[in-house]
């Protein structure tokens, strides 16, 4: 079925969509007929762009709770609901010495990467299960999977996306509402810094577009997998990254199984 026809009659929520990512991934749901709601705090461009999809926007802060009951209150009172979130918001630090990160760029950047998506999931999935199920996606980077030295704080947020994802899929499941992360290398998008694109550049390492990411976006809000990070890398197309298991107990226990009432959705240990 094409993404036309699946996305149609949906109504999707975007945060970050005034730039990069968010807008290229607004701009390529709205082409496959879905109806939005833009997130952001750049007034100026957040207003440019819902003038150009027919959308609407909201100026608001994604770490904020009370901001995203004027989200969801505008989407319902505009579309009648919400079917789709596109958790995309997100800042950098970026600092690679721990020491000299202060509690204002810490706090920054944990409001907008880590609370953004827990408000977010938490603001839509009462909307989306009235609706009868949906998708959500959450940007996270390939340094919510690896060891990112290059901003520590900014790696710990997008690690704590992938746990966040991949640990509520069984109970959105439930809902009929799948849940993804992304998980991009390097994007060409204003958060990459000149200088970062002229050493990507130098080094002959190409930058990902961000309408890829968009189409990335795309493939999860139309398909059936849940609870999986998915890594996007330019010219290829996005690949489920592979969990493996982690060691169980020894002794007596070696090779039993946890209690279902423990176990993950995938596997929480292995032999």
């Amino acid at each position: 079925m094409s993404a036309v026809a699946e996305l149609g009659a949906k109504v999707a929520v975007v945060t970050g969509g005034a730039s990069g990512i968010g807008l290229a991934t607004a701009r390529r749901l709205a082409d496959a007929g879905a109806s939005l709601v833009l997130v952001d705090l750049a007034e100026e461009a957040g207003h440019r762009l819902a003038a150009e999809l027919g959308a609407r926007y909201v100026r608001a802060d994604v770490g904020v709770p009370s901001d995203w009951d004027r989200v969801v209150s505008t989407a319902l009172q505009a579309f009648g609901g919400i079917d789709l979130a596109f958790l995309n918001a997100g800042v950098i630090t970026p600092e690679p010495d721990v020491t000299a990160v202060t509690e204002e760029s810490y706090r920054r950047i944990a409001g907008a990467n880590i609370d953004g998506v827990f408000y977010g999931v938490r603001a839509v999935v009462p909307s989306i299960h009235r609706r009868g199920g949906g998708s959500i996606v959450a940007t996270a980077s390939l340094a919510g999977l690896i060891s990112y030295s290059p901003d520590p704080v900014y790696a710990m947020t997008k690690h704590a996306v992938v746990g966040l994802v991949r640990a509520l899929a069984p109970q959105l499941g439930d809902k009929g509402i799948t849940i993804n992360a992304i998980c991009p290398g390097l994007v060409d998008t204003p958060l990459l810094s000149a200088e970062a694109k002229e050493i990507a550049a130098a080094a002959g390492f190409p930058l990902i577009a961000a309408a890829d990411i968009a189409e990335a976006v795309l493939g999860r809000m139309i398909g059936v997998e849940t609870g999986c990070a998915w890594v996007c890398q330019s010219g290829r197309e996005a690949v489920s990254y592979r969990f493996a298991g982690v060691p169980g107990p020894s002794g007596a226990a070696a090779g039993r199984t946890p209690p279902a009432a423990l176990a993950a959705h995938d596997q929480i240990s292995e032999p």
